[in-house]
């Protein structure tokens, strides 16, 4: 950064920051409605970043640089037609703040375009006269005009089945809602945890008839059935779902099986259609009819086939579970699970176990493992990022962290550009090194192989890239630097035998049992067995970063007709499931197209 911006950053503003903000969005709405590239990047930085979701572009996408702002805000806005921008009451009023390590003026501010309610976020600094410059501009859609959620005062009236003496009651409605036996969904959605349930809700309420399918036999069975002692590694106030958050009774971090016990009221309360012990077996697209034929195996052994117009593939980032070729893993005689079958260490007492991986899954299979008297020992294989939860890790918390309300928190997240993420990633990183020193020295003086990632970013952009490589410590760290738990690497092993590891050096280390965590094939192999290679090989890669920085085919239009993909953590799927929702909704009443006619 050079001397000059510097002494500008540090210059004191002239105004206040509601006055600066408004200031600079009165420029703004004329330079745009002028479709002028010069007059619009004038009030602009040089190095400025512009992020967009549906507003102006009908996807995510992001420009950086005066010149490719101004630029593409002038071309797209003879087609969007924004305008009345202003500062809206009941958010966040401006403030002075600091992002990515830069002080600034962050606003947020709402506007409207020819078919849209709009929201978005600048951040301002003041130029060498003291004039209000972007640095970071934002333009999301937030509701069709004409379309928007039945929430609130827009709420249904329910005078379908209110009082209707002689007809149908709520609950009869409900019943034949659920059943589908005169019509078909407009929307399938595979998979009804999170990611399910939050577009479902969303697509509700924008009037669009959806049903969800969940292989378990009870909605929350997906997080129920996963091992005894989970629970939730980030807080709870960045975890609620759409239009219902959690009561205040709830504890910060949400045990598994009181989550799944959250999902299953969230459906009902939500009146979201679920077919639970139903498995979605294989789809077919109808080019001439646009339309899937969706092939469903019941629990009791039938079959049901619907035809919706959209599919939602809303089953978690990976698909099936990966087993590695290992050498001599199968003359093991202990037993071996995978560790998205592991329930429990409490039939293992006093016995000896190995968990191949390192991941956050592996360290908390560990710490149940020990806590019932196992000894046991991780087998590590690649170099992992290790993050305490906190303090570190809620550092990646920070925005919710300021308070509600949530719409604005979800907003100013969702706003970041791939290139300041990254930034951001960087300069939290360094932080937690200097937060997890004496555990990540402990770790490293026991030969841990540790990193913070392929460019200094941590976990967070291992968990967007890969989906996995990180653990969220929660105490098994010290119990290895204690020797309480063991610590292995693989390469000293030379294979496995009946009783346990042959090493190297000849010894056998023994074990009873074996937990491999050792991750999940990628989403798009899910796709492969149920859709046919050839959609599968159209689509791409599904989650990881595509050539933009945006997560592949994940929450936009992707390269096959009528097929989404859902998918992350609990504020993921809540901040995402809104934009999703808006896109299917926009191809329903006929003002978008697929992706190929963009």
């Amino acid at each position: 950064m050079n001397d000059a911006l510097t002494s500008i950053q540090k210059r004191p503003w002239a105004m206040r920051p509601e006055e600066a903000a408004q200031r600079w969005l009165e420029a703004f709405e004329a330079a745009l409605a002028s479709r002028d590239a010069t007059r619009i990047g004038a009030l602009f930085e040089e190095d400025c970043h512009w992020r967009d979701i549906l507003a102006f572009t009908w996807d995510f996408s992001s420009a950086r640089g005066r010149a490719n702002v101004a630029a593409g805000l002038a071309a797209r806005q003879a087609e969007t037609k924004a305008g009345g921008f202003h500062l809206p009451e009941g958010r966040k009023p401006p403030r002075e703040i600091k992002r990515v390590g830069r002080e600034c003026v962050e606003a947020i501010f709402a506007f409207k375009t020819d078919i849209g309610r709009c929201d978005g976020i600048v951040r301002l600094f003041p130029d060498a006269s003291g004039e209000p410059r972007a640095w970071h501009v934002s333009t999301v859609l937030e509701e069709l005009i004409g379309h928007e959620e039945t929430v609130g005062d827009r709420r249904p009236t329910g005078a379908a089945f209110s009082r209707n003496f002689g007809g149908d009651n709520w609950l009869d409605a409900r019943r034949k809602a659920v059943a589908y036996e005169d019509r078909e969904p407009t929307v399938l959605v595979i998979g009804g945890a999170q990611a399910g349930l939050s577009i479902a809700a969303r697509l509700n309420q924008l009037g669009v008839d959806t049903l969800v399918v969940e292989s378990t036999k009870r909605i929350g069975d997906s997080w129920r059935n996963r091992y005894h002692s989970l629970a939730l590694h980030n807080s709870i106030h960045l975890n609620h779902l759409p239009y219902l958050d959690f009561p205040p009774t709830f504890p910060k971090y949400i045990p598994k099986d009181m989550l799944g016990n959250w999902f299953e009221f969230y459906a009902d309360a939500l009146q979201i259609n679920c077919w639970t012990d139903t498995e979605f077996v294989a789809g077919e697209w109808d080019e001439n009819t646009k339309t899937w034929t969706a092939r469903l195996k019941r629990g009791d052994g039938s079959e049901r086939v619907v035809r919706p117009r959209h599919l939602v593939f809303a089953n978690g980032v990976s698909s099936y579970p990966f087993v590695p070729d290992i050498p001599g893993l199968s003359d093991f005689k202990g037993e071996i699970i995978h560790s998205e079958g592991f329930q429990s260490g409490a039939d293992w007492g006093g016995k000896r176990a190995f968990i191949i991986g390192t991941g956050s899954s592996a360290n908390d299979i560990a710490l149940d493992l020990h806590s019932f008297g196992v000894d046991t020992t991780i087998i590590q294989r690649g170099s992992t990022t290790v993050v305490s939860i906190d303090p570190s890790a809620r550092l990646n918390e920070a925005v919710w962290d300021e308070g509600p309300p949530l719409e604005d928190c979800d907003l100013i997240v969702a706003s970041t550009t791939p290139d300041l993420m990254i930034e951001g990633y960087k300069l939290a990183t360094q932080r937690m090194l200097e937060l997890d020193k004496p555990m990540i020295d402990g770790l490293k003086g026991i030969g841990f192989k540790f990193d913070i990632g392929e460019d200094e970013t941590g976990h967070q952009m291992k968990y967007f890239r890969r989906g996995g490589g990180y653990n969220l410590d929660a105490g098994s760290s010290e119990l290895m630097i204690k020797g309480e738990i063991g610590l292995m690497h693989y390469e000293h092993i030379e294979r496995f035998v009946a009783e346990g590891a042959l090493m190297k050096d000849g010894s056998i280390v023994p074990a009873d049992l074996i937990v491999l965590a050792t991750g999940y094939l990628p989403q798009k192999e899910l796709v492969r067995r149920a859709l046919g290679d050839a959609i599968a090989d159209r689509i791409g890669p599904v989650w990881g970063l595509d050539e933009t920085g945006e997560l592949s085919n994940m929450f936009r239009r992707t390269p096959q007709e009528g097929l989404w993909f859902m998918a992350g953590a609990l504020p993921h799927c809540r901040i995402n499931s809104k934009y999703l929702a808006l896109q299917i909704k926009a191809m329903e009443i006929g003002i978008l197209g697929p992706l190929e006619d963009r």
